[in-house]
């Protein structure tokens, strides 16, 4: 006869089973680790006072529970970043995804979905879209499914997603690009600020590259985002020079970002979007607030 011990235990062995994906929905429909890790943590305590006896599937039960609590979220955060001083970016997390993952394509689609520059994107989508598009597009729910979860017609799922599709697409064009490339590009770029070489740095920038800052007014970073590869490399080596810094190359939202540390702390993750061979994109996390989880 199962005793209470052994159902406690059940009902977390499932919960914690399901948690990366639940923590996955959460991070891509918010982009704040904080907010995420407290939507999964609600659907913990509605997944514990849940009658388990009729709950034909768990995982849909949570996903469909941590989805819905993270429109919530989404809606009553959306009010706070009109308020938020400078360009906003997603809080940088670490993104191993381990044997849990062992296909390439499927890590492919992963790692493109919790990039800086598709969450940026994902900001100007209404939440319905963005839900839409994060269990479809990162995690290929079908849309009989989805539709269930949002309460909502398989068609009208169809519909946003649709619109979610294209607008992401209009916003971040797709980069076929080589991983190692990037992480080579990325060390160079490193390099090339660190050495104050103007020359070199100009060199791996395209003409028309883009800076985006985020520092929530809580550190030093451009409040708007500056463009052009000579305004751009300037500004970098002038940071470069002011600053004794310590880096070092890690993986972040699906690819390689340096972690600057100031006196062994983290002090900025920059991440490079990288087009033909050049850095088109340049993008600097300075808000303490979103750091603190990467301290070594």
């Amino acid at each position: 006869m199962a005793t209470d011990t052994d159902t406690d235990t059940d009902t977390t062995d499932v919960f914690e089973a399901h948690r990366p994906v639940l923590t996955g929905v959460a991070y891509r429909m918010l982009g704040w680790v904080t907010d995420a890790e407290d939507v999964v943590q609600e659907a913990w305590l509605r997944w514990t006072g849940a009658d388990h006896g009729q709950i034909r599937e768990p995982r849909a039960y949570l996903v469909r529970i941590t989805t819905r609590l993270a429109i919530d979220r989404l809606r009553q955060v959306q009010a706070r970043r009109e308020s938020y001083v400078g360009p906003w970016l997603p809080e940088p997390v670490a993104t191993d995804f381990g044997p849990t993952v062992p296909d390439t394509a499927e890590r492919a689609v992963l790692a493109d979905s919790v990039s800086l520059a598709v969450l940026v994107v994902l900001e100007s989508l209404s939440p319905l879209e963005r839900a839409v598009f994060v269990l479809r597009e990162a995690f290929g729910f079908p849309y009989a499914e989805i539709a269930a979860t949002l309460d909502r017609s398989e068609a009208a799922v169809r519909q946003l997603a649709g619109r979610a599709r294209r607008h992401v697409e209009e916003g971040r064009p797709r980069y076929d690009v080589d991983p190692a490339e990037r992480r080579d590009l990325t060390e160079r770029f490193l390099e090339a600020a660190a050495g104050g070489d103007l020359g070199n740095l100009l060199a791996l920038l395209a003409p028309d590259v883009r800076l985006v800052g985020d520092s929530g007014g809580k550190a030093k970073a451009p409040l708007r985002v500056m463009e052009s590869a000579d305004k751009v490399g300037r500004f970098l080596l002038a940071v470069a020079k002011d600053t004794g810094f310590e880096s070092r190359l890690v993986e972040l939202n699906g690819g390689p970002a340096l972690l600057v540390l100031t006196d062994g702390k983290p002090d900025a993750v920059i991440q490079v979007d990288v087009r033909d061979g050049r850095i088109q994109c340049i993008y600097i996390v300075r808000n303490p607030d979103k750091l603190s989880s990467l301290t070594p």
